[in-house]
């Protein structure tokens, strides 16, 4: 019997929840109106950035069984702000404070500045109904 390769690693889980939100970002920026879509939208960047986070835990875990200390200190530091951008976009939603959304994304941009959108590979229905799962987790 051959070794058991797990697809579904922390690193490719990562990627595709970074692509996803900056495809969210390009769509927000577009966006004339706050209506359900937009809130769907929010709602899945702050289900995506917890994801990353836990993605990047399950990494450091990872490397401190095999005592590499300093690296899972260094990945953990570049991925901080998961967790730091996250609350001004729950209060966004949270509290209908929609007039901090394009400061909350101008916040978010930097980090997604290496992915190149050349054609949109997301559709709606990926982050419909995530306003109403976001919700039910508070």
């Amino acid at each position: 019997m051959g070794r058991v390769v797990n697809t579904n690693a922390p690193a490719k889980r990562r990627s595709h929840l970074m692509r996803t939100i900056a495809e969210i970002l390009r769509g927000l920026s577009q966006k004339k109106s706050v209506d359900d879509e937009v809130k769907d939208m929010v709602a899945m960047i702050i289900l995506a950035l917890r994801e990353i986070d836990e993605t990047v835990g399950e990494s450091v875990k990872a490397w401190e069984k095999l005592n590499y200390y300093k690296k899972a200190d260094d990945f953990q530091e570049k991925w901080w702000w998961t967790q730091a951008h996250r609350p001004a976009l729950e209060k966004v939603l949270l509290e209908n404070k929609w007039e901090d959304l394009p400061q909350a994304m101008l916040k978010l941009l930097p980090h997604f500045s290496d992915i190149e959108i050349n054609k949109a590979m997301r559709n709606e229905s990926d982050w419909h109904g995530s306003y109403e799962v976001f919700m039910g987790q508070k």
